[in-house]
């Protein structure tokens, strides 16, 4: 999409192709020992073309400082994902709740390191007056989805291992190794952008929601 008018004529089909994606999928993922989070990624107009707005997460937070990330967080008891989803963008951006019309939901990422997140697309209107929430939100920047489309992620790979605490019952195991066991490996995708570089659960996401995109468009 180069331009903001082909994106427009486009969100139908980006709709529908969410709901296929959510319907064929099939999550079967206990609850317990992860957190539910939730995300957006906002579609907004900018010199007449659909950008994808990213945030950078501010240098005092505890988890991944100064990384890349979409408007999100964690989802409350209260809530659903989707309502998680609206309520931390608003906070974070400075705007209100009904200025993302939502797209759909994207697919889920069960993350390793024991992250259960929700990603939903949308379109941010009215982005004029964007009142970041600075203990959480260094900056913001934009990139056309023109470019995005066109990138090709550079692929890590992670591995993943497991080893007994202090306390475990080796004399109810005795043959249970007491070292680091290998356990599985997994992708980890990386966009860079200028100079800046999104990876992680972000660039996860963003790979799906360009897959959707792509999708959408054949």
């Amino acid at each position: 999409f180069s331009r903001w008018s082909d994106a427009v004529s486009q969100l139908k089909d980006i709709r529908r192709q969410l709901q296929k994606e959510l319907g064929q999928r099939e999550v079967n993922l206990l609850q317990k020992g992860y957190f539910r989070a939730a995300v957006v990624v906002p579609l907004l107009e900018m010199h007449g073309e659909p950008t994808v707005l990213f945030q950078v997460r501010s240098s005092q937070m505890s988890w991944q400082p100064g990384d890349i990330c979409f408007p999100g967080g964690r989802v409350q008891m209260d809530e659903t994902p989707c309502q998680a989803a609206r309520r931390e963008m608003a906070e974070e951006l400075g705007v209100d709740e009904d200025c993302l019309d939502l797209l759909g939901e994207l697919p889920e990422v069960a993350s390793p390191i024991g992250v259960w997140l929700h990603p939903y697309a949308g379109v941010l209107r009215d982005c004029r007056n964007l009142e970041l929430q600075a203990e959480e939100v260094a900056e913001i920047f934009c990139i056309p989805l023109a470019e995005l489309l066109a990138m090709t992620p550079e692929v890590g790979r992670m591995e993943m291992a497991t080893k007994p605490m202090p306390g475990f019952p080796h004399h109810l195991l005795p043959e249970y190794s007491k070292e680091w066991r290998r356990r599985g490996e997994y992708d980890v995708y990386f966009y860079v952008w200028k100079e800046r570089v999104i990876w992680g659960l972000t660039a996860q996401v963003l790979k799906n929601f360009l897959d959707v995109c792509r999708k959408a468009q054949a």
